[in-house]
């Protein structure tokens, strides 16, 4: 999967390719929402974190099998799902027909497409080449052009090349920056905080280990993180302890700076290890790009190194067979 992370700058690009292919319309809503789960619905979050404060609606992700019962006609729902079969968002597109919403389509093919070819929905084709996981940069350009064309965010096209021209120069650092990082944490179930940009993107590095290394992980927030959880590393030890990742931006609030500062000195004795990361690039969108693909990079190293082959999704697979 390592070609996979190294070819997030061409997924960028592709995926700016295929949504002009696809010719879609404007068409001006409340607001966004992104259904999708694991891989498919993290591109929602991530991208309405890029976006910030350029946001002039409401742009959230839908996890679950039913839009929100305050939801009305005049959203746009986007439909995510890399297989076309995931049934918690077959569940939303249909709730999204009932609630007379307009609808767009993200998948590779399946059910999914299926249903919306026969209802005229318009559909971005994905490759069918990957992990769904691994298809993350185009959830969050696709996530982010329906943003543009609801109406509640600018359009990002020359930023997402740019991107995609930093984190090719970026590479070779980021895959040093991931050894060293996955050396420190090493032997120890990581914990990742982030805050503001770097919230979504401690998520995403949170499933990358659960998913590519096969090891336990939890990601939290700050300033969230010390009115309560700062607790919970003071009475840990011995081979119970954890070791905690901060995911800072380059931009963040001073105080939030400062909080990353206090935070890692007080779970010092109990973590395993600590490691802080500052984010590199000049837009929200780069820097939230190199965050991911150093997280992607970290959980396959950290695979590497337990000797876990990052691709079978087995207790994944057998769950969904036990679902039926």
């Amino acid at each position: 999967m390592i070609d996979d992370v190294l070819g997030i700058p061409d997924q960028l690009r592709d995926a700016l390719w295929r949504l002009e292919s696809a010719r879609l319309e404007a068409a001006p809503a409340a607001g966004l929402f992104v259904c999708g789960m694991g891989g498919s619905a993290i591109g929602g979050d991530l991208a309405a974190a890029a976006l910030g404060d350029r946001l002039t609606g409401p742009m959230l992700t839908v996890r679950g099998y039913a839009l929100p019962s305050w939801a009305t006609p005049e959203w746009t729902v986007l439909c995510s799902s890399y297989s076309g079969q995931t049934e918690e968002t077959l569940a939303c597109f249909e709730a999204a027909e009932a609630l007379g919403a307009r609808r767009v389509v993200a998948s590779t093919g399946g059910a999914l497409v299926d249903r919306a070819r026969e209802a005229g929905v318009p559909v971005v084709g994905l490759p069918g080449i990957f992990q769904p996981r691994a298809a993350v940069a185009y959830g969050i350009v696709i996530a982010a052009e329906f943003a543009s064309l609801a109406g509640i965010a600018p359009r990002v096209h020359t930023e997402i090349d740019a991107a995609a021209a930093f984190l090719t120069e970026q590479a070779e650092a980021l895959q040093q920056q991931a050894r060293e990082i996955s050396a420190l944490v090493a032997g120890a179930a990581p914990v990742i905080y982030g805050s503001d940009l770097t919230v979504p993107v401690a998520r995403r590095w949170k499933t990358q280990v659960n998913e590519n290394t096969k090891a336990p992980a939890w990601w939290g927030e700050l300033p969230e993180a010390d009115h309560n959880e700062i607790l919970g590393w003071t009475g840990a030890s011995g081979d119970e302890r954890a070791a905690a990742i901060f995911l800072e931006d380059r931009d963040q609030h001073p105080r939030v700076g400062r909080r990353f500062e206090l935070t890692s000195e007080a779970i010092q004795p109990g973590a395993a290890a600590v490691a802080r990361v500052e984010t590199a690039g000049e837009t929200r969108l780069e820097r939230l790009l190199w965050a991911v693909m150093l997280g992607d990079l970290v959980s396959l190293e950290l695979a590497r190194q337990r000797g876990v082959d990052p691709v079978p999704t087995e207790a994944i697979d057998r769950f969904k067979e036990a679902m039926g």
